[in-house]
């Protein structure tokens, strides 16, 4: 995994950094944190993302506008071209950056006002997202000065944006320190390879090295989630992936994201979907 802590460094003659990532295999998971808000714009890949203690899917054309020091990560699970690779235009800009900008610009105040809404995550709206998608794939190719521009008019757009939708709980807490870093990010990394094989929270522990309660404690300050609300939450937001992009049995899927009861599988399910994978999977057409 990267360090749990993200130091990002803008280009010189610049105030704020970019990445044009564009990976063939899979967008893998990195939970990790920077003190910079991070806007992300997913394309041709879909997959979970995993924002504070908010697990859900996404898919072309996502785009979410993370706060300072929040935990976050991308997986993918399949591109949707085979032949293009898994594309994240991300941009990184301090909290400072925005509120000097506000304080001297007025107009630029809704901005401002958006940035803290972000605190725990915030996804666009379809509508949005289509709207200023074309202006920063064409910021990415753009000498300095031009993309400040184009980043000012993506703000102040997906700003007015009041179907954003919040994404973490506002009851997130700030990344844990020291050792405790560690420790919840091999215990982390090791969750999303093994997720599907079944788990125990005394294997788990031994990652960790701490004993079954400490790392309870640990995991729940960290994610506001116990590990086995962590693990079922993961497991259902792979099937979701599966069932919205194939025709795959459902029995099938549940076996594979490591369900060995189908009943068990139907009752989680509906417990964290609010509907049956058959009917959930009814809503995306192509997957019928």
């Amino acid at each position: 995994m990267r360090p749990f802590l993200e130091k990002l460094q803008p280009q010189p003659g610049t105030s704020w950094a970019m990445l044009n990532r564009r990976l063939d295999d899979e967008i893998p998971f990195q939970w990790h944190h920077h003190p910079e808000l991070e806007l992300t714009l997913t394309l041709n890949s879909r997959g979970q993302r995993f924002i504070g203690d908010h697990i859900g899917s996404y898919d072309d054309g996502d785009l979410v506008l993370i706060g300072p020091n929040l935990p976050h990560s991308w997986n993918s699970t399949e591109k949707i071209d085979q032949e293009r690779p898994h594309v994240a235009l991300v941009m990184w800009f301090l909290p400072e950056w925005v509120r000097g900008m506000a304080e001297t610009f007025v107009e630029l105040r809704p901005v401002s006002a958006m940035m803290e809404r972000a605190s725990t995550g915030l996804r666009f709206s379809k509508q949005h997202a289509e709207h200023v998608r074309p202006i920063i794939e064409d910021l990415f190719m753009q000498p300095a000065d031009e993309r400040l521009v184009s980043l000012m008019r993506v703000l102040n757009a997906l700003a007015q944006d009041s179907a954003a939708e919040p994404l973490a709980s506002p009851r997130s807490v700030p990344v844990a320190d020291g050792s405790d870093r560690t420790r919840i990010d091999r215990v982390l990394d090791h969750i999303h390879l093994n997720y599907a094989s079944g788990l125990s929270l005394a294997e788990l522990a031994d990652v960790a090295a701490l004993s079954p309660s400490g790392l309870h404690r640990l995991f729940r300050r960290h994610t506001q989630l116990s590990v086995t609300d962590y693990i079922m939450r993961l497991k259902i937001g792979e099937a979701c992936a599966m069932l919205s992009a194939s025709s795959r049995p459902i029995a099938h899927i549940a076996e594979a994201v490591g369900y060995t009861s189908l009943a068990n599988f139907n009752r989680q399910f509906l417990t964290l979907k609010g509907m049956t994978p058959r009917r959930y999977r009814q809503s995306f057409p192509k997957a019928r």
